[in-house]
């Protein structure tokens, strides 16, 4: 299968941070599906604005310049000419694989490899998620618990409160919120953070403010309305990056994690003979 670096989820990641003028430009390049004379001078009288804001946009969205930035953005237009939604069961494929695009888009294995380190070695990891966010981190607590790492998933918002209270530097919190809204959310991290606990925050959004108390910042893609559960699960983003850490920690000590992955499946095994355990 072969996965495209697609520029839209640079544009979503990014959003928040850019001027309401820089916003009115990532509005067109995000609704826009028509192929057209995409030069500089051309775009930036046709949004009233100028080729120096078009090229400052590019920079913020990660690429040297408006060249290269729209270089990206036709061929992304192109793959989506040749691959028209036709249905509904289409369309939902589509879906996956272009979430499935945006992650790859957005994954850095060095920031991938940092947070998984962490998981490997802190003491105590807290993953904090309310709603769809909160199913994701109670998946997390069972695939890492797996691993023989002490985790606990936090879907309570009084019980998030005081974990974050009594945290301390041999602990990890992740937190995990789609929209970047749920703020029970960022105040456990950001009273984790003030405890000494390392913080990672899981977020369709990167706010700046986030910098002043999380670590590490780990993007995942987004839809519209995805949130919502409207088309497909809100878990799936978050879900392919938790395969993406679990593949990093289980390389730590691989031995004997693999032994210990085992030896828990085998004792749910022997405790439900009839029920499989996958």
């Amino acid at each position: 299968m072969q996965f495209e670096k697609d520029i839209e989820p640079l544009i979503e990641l990014n959003y928040n941070n850019f001027t309401q003028v820089e916003k009115g430009i990532a509005d067109f390049f995000l609704q826009n599906k028509e192929v057209m004379d995409f030069s500089a001078k051309n775009i930036a009288k046709l949004l009233f604005t100028s080729e120096a804001t078009l090229s400052r946009f590019a920079q913020k969205c990660g690429f040297d310049g408006y060249r290269q930035f729209i270089y990206r953005y036709r061929e992304g237009l192109q793959n989506e000419k040749n691959n028209p939604v036709e249905d509904g069961t289409r369309r939902i494929l589509e879906t996956y694989q272009e979430l499935l695009n945006k992650s790859y888009a957005l994954v850095d294995e060095k920031q991938i490899k940092k947070v998984s380190r962490q998981i490997a070695e802190k003491r105590r990891i807290f993953v904090y998620g309310k709603g769809s966010s909160g199913i994701a981190a109670e998946e997390l607590e069972m695939r890492f618990m797996r691993l023989g790492i002490d985790i606990e998933g936090i879907t309570d918002s009084h019980v998030m409160t005081m974990s974050s209270a009594v945290t301390n530097e041999d602990a990890l919190a992740i937190g995990i919120t789609v929209s970047g809204k749920t703020n029970v959310v960022v105040r456990a991290l950001k009273t984790a953070k003030s405890k000494g606990a390392f913080t990672v925050i899981i977020s369709s959004v990167h706010l700046k403010k986030w910098d002043d108390f999380c670590d590490e910042v780990l993007p995942i893609p987004t839809k519209e309305k995805l949130d919502l559960g409207k088309l497909i699960s809100p878990q799936f983003p978050i879900l392919v990056l938790c395969d993406i850490l679990y593949t990093n920690v289980l390389g730590y000590d691989r031995r004997n994690k693999e032994a210990l992955h085992d030896l828990t499946l085998a004792e749910l095994n022997a405790m439900a003979p009839t029920d499989k355990i996958i």
